[in-house]
């Protein structure tokens, strides 16, 4: 089982835990952590001086580097393209053309709208097979999951396997909202990928665990939830990569090394 981390996301702060990363040191300190107790992965955002969400390729090369010398070359480091209503299409693209990262992350609905957009997005992921950079396409709702299996259908999507997260819950003033659409949304999404989830609140690492017993993968970080599944706030994110690995191995599986995970998304 690959469990990914996403340790900070484009919204929280500092004033919302202490320990939130946001600097290219913090994000490798973080990253070091989450690693040694499990994470095979991280989902990485970068922020500008004020903290803002940012996407740019420098910002990101300066903190993959820092990921990548306190981990070493095992860690996965997937960089985000979210859009946060800020960032056009074309300025998404341009960022991972320019950056050429290992790993990236999509989601279905920001780039799979249609006409002239979807011609630009499918010649978009051509260029990541191509390029060898592993996408991993976010799916936020049944309906992005039917739109998924028909772009895959049409090979706007390609690929005969392919990487998918699906976010279970979503941002709200009451933190969590939850989301019993997985199976359905498995079901639709079609067959040969390497499914992950992420789900918000307090109920994140009970949702892995169930991800788990089914033969799906994790990702877990103050993205999404600071609390532990005795409803304490956790200390840093490694407390949360901690307390979904210490419970995998009862479910039958083992936590996936990074030559492992690699192998699992066809990166090796």
């Amino acid at each position: 089982m690959m469990i990914a981390v996403a340790p900070n996301g484009a919204r929280k702060q500092k004033s919302d835990h202490p320990a939130l990363p946001i600097t290219a040191m913090e994000l490798a300190n973080t990253a070091e952590a989450c690693h040694k107790v499990g994470a095979c992965m991280i989902h990485l955002h970068v922020r500008d001086k004020q903290g803002g969400h940012l996407l740019d390729a420098e910002a990101y090369r300066v903190a993959t580097a820092a990921v990548r010398a306190a981990t070493g070359p095992e860690m996965i480091i997937q960089v985000t393209t979210e859009a946060v209503g800020m960032y056009s299409m074309d300025k998404q693209i341009s960022v991972v053309k320019t950056l050429k990262p290992e790993a990236v992350s999509l989601a279905v609905r920001e780039f799979c709208g249609c006409g002239e957009q979807l011609q630009t997005a499918a010649e978009f992921f051509a260029w990541l097979v191509k390029e060898r950079v592993c996408p991993q396409y976010i799916i936020h709702s049944l309906e992005d999951a039917i739109k998924f299996k028909d772009l895959r259908s049409r090979a706007v999507i390609p690929g005969d396997s392919v990487a998918v997260l699906f976010v279970l819950g979503r941002y709200a003033a009451s933190n969590a909202l939850p989301d019993a659409q997985l199976a359905t949304m498995l079901d639709c999404a079609g067959n040969n990928i390497v499914w992950s989830v992420c789900a918000f609140g307090a109920s994140e690492a009970a949702q892995m665990l169930e991800v788990a017993a089914l033969g799906g993968h994790a990702r877990v970080g103050f993205e999404n939830n600071m609390q532990l599944i005795n409803g304490e706030t956790a200390r840093d994110n490694a407390d949360l990569v901690t307390q979904v690995a210490a419970r995998v191995e009862g479910l039958g599986r083992s936590v996936a090394a990074g030559a492992t995970a690699r192998a699992l998304w066809g990166m090796a």
